[in-house]
C-alpha cells in the first residue's frame, strides 16, 4: 500500500538520494544535505505550530508500506519513502520571489504609419505572500498506478481540510524545457548574457538560499522577447517533458496559466484562487463505515476510485481507496483505516480522484 504522511526527521537520508535523482531545474529540491535538514526542520516546527507565516512549509513522502526489503531500501521499519511533495504556506515573506511577467508594450507613430506590438517579460514579484504547492517528485520506479496523482492531490485535500493555514491564491511553478543535454535553451538565450554561470550552477545557488545574485544581476528594465533566439522563445511557458503529467493535473483542477514565468527556465506559474480548486470544492467531510468483508472482487463493482484523508494536523495521512462514486458513510477496510488513523465512525475527507467522476 502506498501512502502518504508529514516528511519524519529521520527520512533525510531517504529524501537526500531521491535528490540525487531529479535533475536539474528542480530548485526546491537541490541535492544537499544541509539545506534538505533546515527544510525538514522547518516541516517539523510548521507541524508543530510554532513557525511564523513567513517560514511555514508542509512537507509530505510518499511511502511504501510493504515489508522490509532484503536490498535494505527499507526506510522506518516497514516503509520504503518513493516520493515528496510540498506546501509553501506563503513565498516571498523573507527572500524574494521572483518571476518574469509576459507582458505587451506597443509602439505607435502615426505619422510614420507605424504600429508595432512587442512581447516582453517583466521582473515581478506579484507572488509574495501567495501559497506555493511544490518539491514534487517521485521515484522513477514508482511512477505507474494512481502513485504520481496520490502524491500530487493528496496536498489538496490537506489545504481543504487546513484552509485558514494557506493564502486566498495557490500558485505551483513548473519545470521549464531542457534539451537532451539538460540545458536549458531560455536560460542560453538570456541568463547567461547576465549572470556568466552555468543553468545547473544558478538553479543550485537558488536552492540552497543564495538568491542575493540575482537582485544584483538581473536585468531591471524590460526585456523584449523578440530579441531573443528562436529556442529561447519556444521555451517561454513550455514545460519539462517529465512535467507534462503534474500541469495536466493541475489543468483539471482548475489552475490556470496566467502568463508568469520562471526567470532562469521560463516554465510557467500556474494559479488558482484556494477555494476554487475543483478538489479543495468538491472535496466532501464523511464518517467511516467499516468493512472487514470483501465478498466482490473489485474488479466487479462500480466503485471507483477516492483520494481519502484523516483529519489529523500533525499526524495527517492519505491515500487511494475504492468505494461507490456516492456515499452517506464512506466504506474502509479494517487495514485501510489503520493506515490512515481512523476508526469506525471518525470522519475523514474525501474526493473522487478523477475529476470526470464527481
Amino acid at each position: 500500500m502506498f501512502c502518504i504522511r508529514p516528511i519524519a526527521r529521520d527520512d533525510l537520508g531517504s529524501v537526500f538520494t531521491l535528490t540525487e535523482r531529479t535533475g536539474t531545474g528542480l530548485t526546491t529540491l537541490p541535492a544537499n544535505r544541509e539545506r534538505l535538514a533546515e527544510r525538514i526542520a522547518r516541516s517539523l516546527a510548521s507541524f508543530a505550530g510554532t513557525a511564523n507565516r513567513a517560514d511555514a512549509c508542509y512537507m509530505f513522502v510518499l511511502v511504501d508500506t510493504a515489508p522490509a526489503r532484503a536490498d535494505g531500501n527499507g526506510d522506518r521499519g516497514n516503509e520504503r519513502v518513493v516520493g515528496i511533495c510540498g506546501i509553501e504556506a506563503a513565498v516571498g515573506l523573507k527572500e524574494p520571489w521572483y518571476n518574469y511577467h509576459v507582458g505587451t508594450l506597443v509602439h505607435a507613430s502615426r505619422a510614420l504609419d507605424v504600429y508595432t506590438v512587442a512581447p516582453t517579460l517583466f521582473l515581478a514579484n506579484d507572488h509574495t505572500g501567495h501559497s506555493e504547492l511544490c518539491s514534487l517528485f517521485l521515484d522513477h520506479q514508482f511512477r505507474h498506478g494512481k502513485n504520481g496523482v496520490l502524491l500530487a492531490k493528496s496536498r489538496l485535500l490537506f489545504i481543504a481540510e487546513f484552509a485558514d493555514r494557506f493564502s486566498a491564491k495557490i500558485i505551483a511553478e513548473l519545470r521549464g524545457l531542457l534539451d537532451a543535454s539538460g540545458k536549458s535553451p531560455f536560460w542560453e538565450g538570456l541568463g547567461r548574457h547576465f549572470f556568466a554561470m552555468e543553468y545547473s550552477t544558478a538553479d543550485y545557488l537558488t536552492g540552497i538560499g543564495q538568491k542575493s545574485f540575482i537582485a544584483e544581476l538581473m536585468p531591471k528594465h524590460p526585456v523584449y522577447v523578440n530579441l531573443l533566439p528562436k529556442t529561447a522563445r519556444d521555451a517561454i511557458g513550455a514545460v519539462h517533458a517529465d512535467t507534462a503529467p503534474a500541469r495536466a493535473m493541475l489543468e483539471q483542477e482548475g489552475f490556470r496559466y496566467e502568463g508568469y514565468v520562471d526567470i532562469f527556465d521560463a516554465g510557467p506559474t500556474f494559479e488558482c484562487f484556494r477555494d476554487n480548486i475543483h478538489a479543495v470544492r468538491q472535496s466532501q467531510v464523511l464518517q467511516v463505515a467499516l468493512e472487514d468483508a470483501d465478498p466482490v472482487p473489485d474488479s466487479l463493482t462500480d466503485d471507483i476510485l477516492w483520494l481519502v484523508a484523516n483529519r489529523d494536523f500533525a499526524d495527517f495521512r492519505a491515500l487511494v481507496a475504492s468505494a461507490p462514486a456516492r456515499v452517506d458513510r464512506f466504506p474502509l477496510k479494517s487495514y485501510v483505516a489503520a493506515a490512515l488513523g481512523v476508526g469506525d465512525g471518525d470522519s475523514i475527507r474525501a474526493v473522487p480522484l478523477a475529476p470526470a467522476d464527481r
